[in-house]
């Protein structure tokens, strides 16, 4: 048997196909100058095998840590990476929004910068994509501390007696959605606290949005920094936010 010389005749590696063209990434981020290098690199790993050209968008929230000073490190090195600042903290949902405003790609997918999920199965989601307008992770299981897992299915349940079923893990941080989602209810989402998911959600199935929900099975416990969701101040915050909503969907549908 002869064995070619060179490589010419030899089958080439095919490369992976990738799931979409292009694909925005947007990181909310307070304090997690600890996480935020390992998570650019882990979007820059994983989800450059999905999309042939994907941007990084990391809203620094007014962090009294370092995280601004890393995002401008990395984003020196990598020219997808783009640093959006408060120069003072606005809250979770404002920092979601101004990341999802500030993708100029069709497909925008959002992620906390804690590290806790595993950017692979953001294909999953791109799997779905084609038949849904807003693509919902839902944690499966959910590898937090029970005191938290509590408070979700908690605030979960609160949120579908208040307005009606959206999605089963409201406030999963792994969601993909098209572009005129985001333009459509830009003028309408009002929290900029931690109710922004749940509000949302409610607007976009109102909107005639079509929302799918997928499992996600790679979900993993925080191993650096400290979330800020379970505190006393945002909690109570938050059920205020919630109830100003309801009374605001109940005076936008009342006749004028």
């Amino acid at each position: 048997m002869l064995v070619p010389e060179t490589g010419e005749d030899l089958p080439r590696p095919v490369a992976p196909k990738r799931a979409v063209q292009s694909l925005s990434v947007a990181i909310p981020a307070y304090n997690e100058a600890e996480n935020i290098a390992g998570m650019v690199d882990d979007v820059i790993r994983e989800i450059g095998l999905l999309a042939d050209d994907v941007e990084i968008i990391v809203v620094d929230d007014g962090s009294k840590d370092a995280t601004a000073e890393v995002v401008r490190g990395l984003a020196a090195r990598h020219p997808q990476v783009r640093l959006v600042r408060h120069q003072v903290n606005q809250g979770y949902g404002a920092a979601v929004f101004d990341g999802l405003d500030s993708a100029t790609k069709d497909l925008v997918f959002f992620t906390d910068g804690d590290r806790q999920f595993d950017l692979a199965e953001v294909r999953n989601l791109l799997d779905r994509a084609s038949t849904a307008d807003l693509v919902v992770g839902y944690r499966a299981p959910r590898r937090d501390p029970p005191l938290r897992r509590l408070n979700g299915k908690g605030w979960s349940l609160l949120v579908t007696m208040l307005f009606g079923y959206t999605a089963r893990d409201i406030d999963c941080a792994f969601k993909l959605m098209r572009r005129p989602v985001i333009r459509r209810l830009r003028g309408e989402v009002r929290s900029r606290g931690a109710t922004f998911s749940a509000e949302f959600l409610v607007r976009a199935k109102r909107a005639g949005f079509r929302i799918v929900e997928v499992p996600i099975r790679g979900h993993r416990p925080r191993v650096a920094g400290s979330p800020t969701g379970a505190k006393p101040s945002v909690v109570f915050r938050a059920f205020g936010e919630l109830i100003r909503f309801r009374l605001s969907l109940w005076r936008e549908r009342a006749p004028a």
